[in-house]
């Protein structure tokens, strides 16, 4: 099975990269549709996934943040088809140990998006921060770090694509949020780009194929 939103969001993030990095896309979309689609057991998805990146190495950066859509639609789709606890399983646990290394913090925000879809209200990064992941609470500290650019910086959400992209090349590498945060405010600052928006949150970007096809991914995830 597989969830409406997030195939829509997997279709705009492939053809978002393949089309700024100029490689053909289509190929690798069909095999990652079939996975997302079937009926194999969860892990045998994520091994499936991970051959589908092997056979198309230039996709490579985005394993991850297909890895998040992955685990989303488990969640949203699959797991329904399973008992009622099976998230309080050892199996599922056993699961998690073995892929805790994987996916990325896009996840949290892919959980917020739907969490506000479903209540009807706008997304907003004051409210993802203190109300969704808790950043203020003493018990969420490793949240409280691994934010810490976000929070440092939540001013830019009303500046440009600009300003964010220079604060994001100033944010160390081995941050967990490094590559993440220009996507990430980009789309706190403008939910709904234009063409024209696209194309100069795209000028700013160091790294233009996976900032566009994250934006594009949270962008199209959110409608």
């Amino acid at each position: 099975m597989m969830n409406s939103y997030i195939s829509g969001a997997l279709e705009a993030t492939i053809h978002t990269y393949s089309s700024i990095e100029q490689i053909e896309g289509n190929e690798i979309l069909r095999q990652l549709m079939e996975v997302f689609a079937g009926d194999a057991a969860y892990l045998d998805k994520v091994a499936r996934m991970d051959q589908a990146f092997d056979d198309h190495p230039r996709f490579e950066e985005l394993r991850e943040i297909i890895f998040d859509l992955l685990l989303l639609n488990f969640f949203a789709a699959d797991v329904e088809k399973l008992e009622g606890d099976y998230l309080e399983s050892e199996e599922w646990e056993d699961i998690e140990n073995q892929t805790i290394d994987r996916g990325t913090e896009l996840l949290n925000m892919l959980l917020y998006l739907r969490e506000c879809a479903d209540e009807q209200i706008e997304p907003q990064l004051d409210d993802y921060l203190k109300e969704f992941l808790l950043v203020d609470e003493d018990e969420f500290q490793d949240e409280h770090r691994i934010y810490e650019p976000v929070i440092a910086h939540q001013v830019l959400v009303d500046s440009s694509y600009g300003e964010i992209a220079k604060i994001a090349q100033k944010i160390s590498a081995d941050q967990e949020l490094a590559e993440l945060f220009y996507p990430m405010m980009g789309f706190f600052y403008e939910q709904h780009p234009s063409a024209t928006d696209q194309q100069t949150y795209l000028r700013h970007s160091v790294n233009p194929g996976f900032d566009g096809a994250v934006y594009q991914l949270l962008v199209t995830y959110n409608h």
